[in-house]
C-alpha cells in the first residue's frame, strides 16, 4: 500500500470514528466469508462492520482521542462503527458470538467512553431505545393522571357535598 493510500485510509477511518456514535472491535478469527456476511446482514443499517489493517486503525484511533481501544487492535479485528442504535448492534454481536464462538468482542467506546467486552454484554442486555421511551411515556402519562384527578378531586367533592345538602334540605321542608 503506497503512503498516499494509507493516508486515506487513515482519513476515512478517522472519519468513521467521529461519525460512529460508539465503536464496538471484534477477533473474526475462524469465521467464514459467509458467515461475516450474515453478520453484517444482521447489522443491517443500524452499523458498518468493516476488517481494518490494525496498524491504520491504531493511528485514526490516536487521531480522534480513543487511545484506550490500541491495545486491542492486534491480532484479526473488525470494528463495528455504530451509526444507529448502539443497543441493537450490542445485542445483534452478542447474540451472533453466540451462536459462532469464533467471534470474540474484544472491546469499544461509546461516546468517547471505554467499553470493555464485559461492558458491551451489558450494553446488550439493555432494552431498546424505542421501549425505554414508551416505558417513560407511560410513566409521564400516569403522573398527568394522577394530577388530573388530584385537581379535579375537589372541586367534585364539593359538587357532592352541596347536592347532598340541598337534598337534606328539600327532605327537611
Amino acid at each position: 500500500m503506497a503512503r498516499s493510500d494509507k493516508v486515506a485510509a487513515v482519513a476515512e477511518l478517522v472519519e468513521q470514528f467521529r461519525e460512529a456514535g460508539a465503536v464496538v472491535l471484534t477477533e473474526y478469527r475462524g469465521l467464514t466469508v459467509g458467515q461475516l456476511k450474515e453478520l453484517r446482514r444482521g447489522l443491517g443499517e443500524n452499523a458498518n462492520y468493516a476488517v481494518v489493517k490494525n496498524t491504520l486503525a491504531r493511528l485514526a484511533a490516536q487521531e480522534v482521542g480513543l487511545d484506550f481501544l490500541v491495545e486491542d487492535l492486534k491480532g484479526p479485528t473488525a470494528i463495528a462503527f455504530v451509526t444507529g442504535d448502539p443497543v441493537e448492534v450490542a445485542k445483534t454481536l452478542r447474540d451472533f458470538a453466540k451462536a459462532n464462538p469464533m467471534l470474540v468482542l474484544k472491546s469499544g467506546a461509546m461516546e468517547g467512553a471505554a467499553l470493555s467486552a464485559e461492558g458491551v454484554k451489558k450494553l446488550a442486555d439493555l432494552e431498546s431505545r424505542e421501549v425505554l421511551l414508551a416505558k417513560a411515556a407511560g410513566v409521564l402519562k400516569a403522573k398527568i393522571s394522577q394530577a388530573a384527578y388530584a385537581f379535579t378531586a375537589l372541586p367534585s367533592k364539593a359538587v357532592r357535598t352541596i347536592d347532598a345538602l340541598r337534598e337534606k334540605q328539600g327532605e327537611a321542608a
